[in-house]
């Protein structure tokens, strides 16, 4: 076989071709590489144009978790804001009660009240005392406020208590600035005022006056307060007025109080009962 001899024209040719080619594969490489330097930017923009909507529900999500995290402490603070309060009233209830029981002169059995049934015309509250710790019918229930009624029945352990929110509910009374009496009863209207009669209308009566028991009916011990005035009216073609008051004590709060063991005067109890028999 005979080899071909590399003739100069020949090896110059190549040498033209291999430069050729590399300069080929050098502007090839060269606009590659713009090539790919576009891509890669026309990469990050679309990638940054993309990460912020992304971001942002990433944050949305965040917010959504935080939120509803936040929810439940606000909703365990308020309870625990709650308790604390009512812990509170609870605290003021008993050292105003506590006090009271200091400054009294009355005989005085602490008492809880059970049970309270407030959505008629005849009302009742039990308590957790009866006749074994020496109640009786008749005794007066109160708080440090004022009167909250009286018994109506006793039993061994528990009473019943005639509120003052009950259509068969009387007390006398008296106004404490001028003397004046009359009788307290309810204008049975639900947690409304209370209303006080046969005051003469000659008697000035004005609001803020207070409203105490009387003691002239022989039924509760003179001196306990009932009310407040906050308006009165003359009644028509009567020579009277109607005072309507505010109770002191509230019934829809109370929870413990105390009942005054205190008894009508024999004495004025028999001297009743013969005057009725002069008339009968």
């Amino acid at each position: 076989m005979r080899l071909r001899s590399l003739k100069l024209s020949d090896a110059k040719d190549y040498i033209i071709t291999a430069l050729l080619l590399i300069f080929a594969f050098a502007l090839a490489i060269s606009r590659h590489q713009g090539g790919i330097d576009t891509l890669r930017t026309v990469s990050v923009t679309s990638l940054s144009l993309l990460e912020e909507p992304l971001a942002n529900i990433r944050i949305y999500r965040q917010a959504l978790n935080t939120n509803t995290y936040l929810q439940r402490q606000n909703i365990l603070l308020q309870d625990e804001l709650s308790r604390l309060r009512a812990i509170q009233q609870e605290n003021e209830e008993l050292r105003n009660l506590l006090g009271y029981q200091y400054r009294s002169d009355f005989d005085l059995q602490p008492v809880l009240i059970v049970s309270k049934q407030l959505n008629g015309f005849n009302n009742i509250l039990t308590v957790d005392a009866g006749t074994d710790d020496g109640l009786k019918e008749g005794m007066p229930l109160v708080t440090s406020d004022g009167l909250l009624g009286k018994i109506v029945l006793a039993g061994s352990n528990y009473s019943q208590v005639m509120p003052y929110y009950n259509s068969l509910f009387r007390v006398s009374a008296r106004i404490q600035e001028n003397q004046a009496n009359g009788i307290v009863s309810w204008t049975r209207e639900p947690f409304g005022d209370l209303i006080m009669e046969f005051v003469p209308k000659t008697i000035p009566v004005d609001s803020g006056y207070v409203i105490e028991t009387s003691g002239s009916s022989n039924q509760f011990p003179p001196g306990i307060p009932i009310g407040r005035v906050i308006r009165t009216e003359p009644e028509q073609g009567q020579q009277t007025q109607r005072i309507y008051l505010e109770p002191y004590a509230s019934l829809t709060d109370v929870a413990q109080g105390f009942i005054i063991k205190f008894e009508p005067d024999s004495s004025i109890k028999v001297l009743q009962e013969m005057y009725n028999q002069l008339f009968e």
